[in-house]
């Protein structure tokens, strides 16, 4: 992204992106309480984020690690006891919606994994180190993994254990599950369900976000 500081404070239509996530966290039924994993030195602009959305809903911060992995961990170790389900979201894909948190909420009463996914429309190549294709998967066999991902918390946790236990550095918590050769549901996530990544991302964000206020002011 290039910015100098957490991309969840960049702004999008004079708004914080992590103001954009946590209005649909509020607006989902299917959530009750929410951890927004990060470093302490955002803590207070977290804070003040939640301030001024008037937040609702039982929040606590918690202290992310050096990885995506070992923050998740962290996030687990906090939940309340009480808690059986857990939905992971990354705070960078602001444009999910409150319907999107739900039907993820509903559908993992049925199943102990799942994440949300869109199908793969463009050919998939499978490239060695010199630039060569070596294979094109069936991209009807291809989904693109999105966020929030739904998991069994006493699962997940012994996913996680097990993974720190043996090393494993995987990039999100379903591809944990399969490492424990345990299945996990496809949901069908959204097309505008983007992760921010680039100043390009922004820009599309923006125009998403401005065509959906312009819906709900008709």
């Amino acid at each position: 992204m290039g910015a100098s500081g957490n991309k969840l404070l960049l702004r999008i239509l004079g708004v914080p992106l992590l103001t954009w996530t946590l209005k649909s966290a509020q607006a989902a039924s299917g959530i009750d309480w929410v951890g927004i994993i990060g470093q302490k030195y955002d803590f207070a602009e977290f804070e003040s984020i939640l301030q001024e959305l008037e937040f609702s809903k039982t929040v606590k911060l918690i202290e992310g690690g050096l990885t995506r992995q070992e923050s998740v961990y962290n996030g687990l170790q906090a939940l309340p006891t009480s808690a059986t389900k857990v939905l992971i979201h990354d705070g960078a894909r602001c444009l999910a919606t409150p319907d999107l948190f739900n039907r993820c909420s509903e559908a993992l009463l049925t199943c102990s994994a799942l994440i949300a996914a869109i199908a793969v429309k463009d050919t998939i190549k499978v490239v060695d180190s010199e630039g060569y294709i070596t294979a094109t998967p069936d991209r009807n066999q291809l989904w693109a993994a999105q966020t929030p991902q739904g998991f069994d918390i006493p699962l997940l946790k012994e996913c996680h254990a097990k993974g720190r236990q043996l090393g494993w550095e995987v990039t999100d918590d379903a591809a944990l599950l399969t490492q424990c050769e345990l299945p996990v549901k496809i949901v069908q996530g959204e097309e505008t369900n983007l992760k921010i990544t680039t100043p390009f991302d922004l820009a599309i964000a923006e125009y998403i976000l401005r065509q959906r206020l312009a819906q709900e002011n008709k």
